[in-house]
């Protein structure tokens, strides 16, 4: 195992009416935010009256950028930094799933940053500082509550970058899995599938990190067993914490540490948004299972029979090729039958005439991606290929 640093400084407030607690813990640090969400539905289910109660309560000043896109667009980021620096405001609170978190996260740094955002999103290395960050989470997926990464999306040139740095880590967030209660069957499954994705470019590696291994298949064994009861209960408290807290510790950092971790099938998939603003979970469920069959090879087959054996209990004596494949199958079954997922790329409106312009712009400016097996442009086009 590698060394490593480790420092997750965000608080959690998790459970039911957990949000009460958020109103005094911004007060620590401003009594003027940036109020930041996406589309009306905070405000049909009462999330939005439970949060502004709390900011009304605690005295504490807000301006809203409402209507963040799902694949956050940089427009919103500079909105977003215009208000706060109009309003002299103190801190960013995002309400919503990753893509409003996402979008305050870079509000907060571009504040204190004198030139243009999308800078920091090209090279995170310029980020400095940020207004202090909160977030009420109401969607399980991307991790982005106790974490520093950011996606942003500038359509106009069919970029989606991820960006972040040890400032953009909110400060508070509140965790309560009532609020993903009403989460559309559609984006629960896609949540599922991004959990699961991030889980997986973690635990497909090549180093041995054993202890960090056995909590992602434990992740994933969550995802698999309450994935399909949040769809069909959507209301199952049980179902939507233990899917609310496995998102949060699949990209929070611990099970990447000590271990190589280079990830594959997300900055392929970022092209598929980029370009067709397509759903992000359901483009990496797409892509996954095509992913493993390409990159399934003498060297790393040991970490696709632990995955068959630990997570869906293939028999271990079976020859280790049929687990690996049958690990794959079943992976492809879980996306397609249990959770709903489209299954393809032409039926999710994706055709090959940007295969490889993708590939390229996916290597994110290097020669290739260098995760559990090194991918190049060409090779990335095969594995759209197999998508289709």
């Amino acid at each position: 195992m590698y060394n490593f640093n480790l420092q997750i400084p965000t608080k959690i407030h998790f459970g039911k009416g957990m949000v009460v607690n958020l109103g005094k813990d911004i007060l620590e640090y401003s009594d003027k935010v940036l109020l930041v969400y996406g589309g009306g539905s905070i405000k049909k289910n009462g999330i939005y009256k439970d949060v502004t109660d709390e900011l009304i309560k605690n005295k504490i000043e807000w301006v809203e950028l409402a209507d963040v896109d799902p694949n956050p667009r940089i427009e919103s980021v500079r909105e977003g930094i215009k208000l706060c620096r109009q309003h002299d405001l103190g801190g960013v609170l995002a309400v919503g799933g990753g893509s409003s978190i996402d979008c305050a996260k870079v509000i907060a740094v571009g504040v204190k940053y004198d030139k243009d955002p999308w800078d920091l999103v090209v090279d995170k290395k310029l980020m400095k500082d940020a207004l202090p960050i909160f977030s009420v989470l109401t969607l399980a997926a991307t991790g982005s509550e106790m974490d520093p990464n950011a996606v942003i999306s500038d359509m106009a040139t069919n970029q989606k970058l991820g960006t972040g740095a040890a400032c953009t880590v909110p400060k508070v967030s509140i965790l309560d899995p009532e609020y993903t209660y009403s989460v559309p069957v559609k984006h629960t499954a896609a949540g599922v599938a991004d959990i699961m994705s991030h889980t997986f470019e973690n635990y497909f590696n090549t180093n041995d990190a054993y202890m960090q291994a056995r909590m992602a298949e434990a992740i994933l064994k969550t995802c698999i067993h309450y994935g399909p009861i949040a769809l069909a209960q959507p209301e199952n408290y049980d179902a939507r914490a233990n899917l609310m807290w496995a998102s949060t510790w699949a990209i929070n950092g611990l099970l990447a540490q000590g271990a190589s971790h280079a990830w594959s099938v997300h900055p392929m998939e970022h092209e598929l948004s980029a370009f067709y603003d397509v759903t992000h979970g359901e483009g990496l469920a797409v892509l996954t299972p095509a992913w493993m069959r390409y990159v399934l090879n003498e060297d790393n087959i040991d970490r696709f029979v632990e995955y068959g054996v630990n997570v869906w209990g293939i028999d271990k004596n079976l020859d280790k090729l049929q687990i690996a494949n049958m690990a794959i199958d079943l992976t492809e079954d879980f996306f397609a039958n249990k959770m709903n997922i489209p299954m393809s790329l032409s039926k999710l409106g994706i055709g090959r005439e940007n295969f490889e312009k993708m590939s390229v712009k996916a290597m994110k400016g290097k020669d290739s991606i260098k995760g559990m097996v090194e991918l190049r442009p060409e090779d990335v086009v095969k594995i759209y290929e197999m998508c289709l």
